[in-house]
């Protein structure tokens, strides 16, 4: 059963999501509910940040990894076939969502237990209930974008 359904990031969102949540090279971004791969294959293409992408179906995986393939990223973005509940996220620097706020709500406790202090959690369009964001981006049109620091107010 899927959580949300797949509606593609603009482009220009994935690229603000990306800004927001100041990623570095080298730091390991995943993306929960990964679509296609726009966001972790941006983020490994442009900026250097290592990326995992958590995917429930098989369509959407293939196709991502068509895209990396082509483009040489396999050193840098992993692709997982599965329920992102069932994934240790333990590593992540910073975690983008674009899935609907009761995912969000049900997805809390495990960003809670598993994420690390400074961690960075960015939403697409949806708010992690129960938490307080560092900061609110609207400036597209459209579009909202949350951003959390694991730590801070949480």
């Amino acid at each position: 059963m899927s959580i949300a359904p797949f509606v593609q990031t603009p482009l220009e969102v994935a690229k603000k999501m990306l800004d927001l949540s100041q990623v570095r090279p080298g730091e390991m971004l995943y993306d929960l509910g990964c679509g296609d791969g726009r966001l972790i294959i941006l983020a490994a293409k442009d900026i250097g940040a290592k990326s995992t992408g958590i995917e429930l179906r098989e369509d959407l995986v293939e196709r991502a990894k068509t895209e990396i393939k082509r483009l040489n990223l396999e050193d840098k973005v992993k692709i997982v076939q599965g329920n992102f509940f069932d994934v240790n996220i333990s590593d992540a620097d910073v975690v983008t969502l674009y899935l609907t706020s009761s995912a969000n709500e049900r997805l809390r406790p495990k960003l809670e237990a598993e994420l690390k202090a400074g961690a960075r959690v960015i939403s697409h369009d949806f708010k992690v209930p129960g938490w307080k964001p560092s900061a609110v981006y609207n400036e597209l049109l459209g579009h909202t974008i949350y951003t959390y620091r694991v730590g801070e107010q949480l």
